[in-house]
């Protein structure tokens, strides 16, 4: 456990933002031997592990097996809440120059202030009438955004109301000449023009595990149920197909070239059967995706915010999301809580209260698209979507056996009853 920790947290330090995350996962494929496709190519699928990435930002990877009849699939997503640099973002004011931002996703406005901060994403270089995409991250701190001071705001410990426009801007000099170009070729080696940009501010603050207990980081939603999908895919073996899939704006609803609600996983599933011969909607029938991302545990100190009967507390395992706006069913929960018994890994369900909004799941959007059994499973933490996170130190690695062990069992769906092989 202490191990796969250590691990998370390195995943953790390097993956600043949806296009660093994906970039690390490349490598690491790579290394294990997996082969890169290309969506606007033909696909001759003649080894057994391979992968594809939509626009830099989303991946599929997966393992073949000839012989196999079914998909299992786990899906998470790689963008956290964050702030998107606007276009032309430099402005001076009060002595200052600033940097234009929107926040990206729900931010928990205060969370971010008085937190050294760097800069990660995508750049588009231009050299005549050649333009290079770079996945880049500036890794020193180069921006704050500094809160007021008590002694001048005396409602600052009763009113925590902050405007996204006027008290979320980023410092980044007191040199009015400087620019976001200036910043981006001092700490990289790129010498052509900046063209364009898909760029975010980051948390550069350390992970830490507190009381061999709990991990404090940033980026824990979703980067930690994203790492322990990766490492349990890449230990597992089936005779199924097994799939891993990591999208991008999943927080911002997913509705976008590379996101969940997008033709991306069908048309990677098609092509795979296509190549392997198999039925789509035969194959479909008996598969399951399974959703692994993070919810809210029971707070230390706000009771009032929890479900009567299904929000616990940290380390209490891997939790099944079945609610309303979940997609979760009993054909589902019934093979993953098989799979806990089985192996001993701690779960329960998480319910929100019902005056509580809750978003729409990874596995709810791709169903507009493909129709599978389907689950929602996550881990619960505290101060989601702050810029640092709280999560149990435990549940982690749970949730790494539990995904592992999901990937490798065997499984029959029929009208009648769920039978395990």
């Amino acid at each position: 456990m202490n191990n796969f920790n250590q691990e998370l947290i390195d995943f953790l330090k390097q993956g600043t933002c949806v296009f660093t995350c994906i970039k690390i996962i490349k490598e690491i494929l790579l290394n294990q031997g997996y082969q890169e496709l290309v969506e606007n190519q033909d696909w001759d699928l003649k080894q057994d592990k391979y992968f594809i990435i939509r626009n830099d930002a989303s991946l599929i990877a997966f393992q073949l097996n000839k012989k196999a009849s079914k998909f299992k699939i786990v899906c998470t997503h790689a963008d956290t809440p964050s702030f998107l640099i606007k276009p032309t973002p430099e402005y001076y004011e009060n002595g200052y120059l600033k940097l234009n931002v929107a926040p990206y996703g729900g931010i928990l406005n205060y969370g971010f202030m008085d937190r050294p901060m760097s800069i990660a994403g995508r750049i588009i270089m231009q050299n005549k009438n050649k333009y290079t995409k770079k996945i880049i991250d500036l890794k020193e701190a180069v921006a704050i955004i500094p809160s007021i001071a008590i002694h001048q705001n005396d409602s600052a410990n009763s009113n925590l109301d902050l405007n996204t426009e006027v008290d979320l801007m980023p410092i980044i000099s007191l040199n009015k000449k400087k620019t976001l170009e200036d910043l981006i070729k001092h700490y990289t080696n790129i010498k052509e023009k900046l063209f364009e940009y898909d760029l975010f501010l980051y948390n550069k603050e350390e992970p830490a595990i507190i009381n061999n207990e709990f991990l404090a980081s940033p980026r824990i939603d979703n980067l930690s149920c994203t790492y322990a999908g990766l490492t349990s895919f890449l230990k597992s073996k089936s005779e199924d197909i097994n799939v891993f899939v990591v999208f991008n704006s999943e927080e911002i609803g997913s509705n976008t070239l590379e996101g969940a609600d997008s033709n991306f996983l069908i048309d990677t599933l098609k092509k795979i059967c296509a190549n392997l011969e198999l039925d789509l909607t035969t194959t479909l029938n008996q598969s399951i995706i399974l959703n692994a991302d993070n919810t809210h545990a029971r707070h230390p100190n706000h009771e009032e915010l929890s479900d009567y009967t299904n929000t616990p507390p940290l380390n209490s395992g891997i939790m099944i999301m079945k609610e309303t706006s979940s997609s979760t069913n009993s054909v589902s929960a019934t093979i993953f809580k098989h799979i806990c018994e089985n192996e001993n890994i701690k779960y329960s369900y998480y319910t929100s209260r019902n005056d509580y909004a809750t978003g729409s799941t990874l596995a709810g959007a791709s169903l507009k698209h493909l129709s599978i059994n389907s689950l929602d499973i996550g881990l619960v933490m505290l101060a989601m979507h702050s810029s640092y996170e709280v999560i149990g130190i435990k549940d982690t690695y749970l949730l790494y056996k539990a995904l592992k062990k999901f990937y490798e069992i065997k499984y029959d769906i029929d009208n009648k009853e769920i039978n395990f092989l």
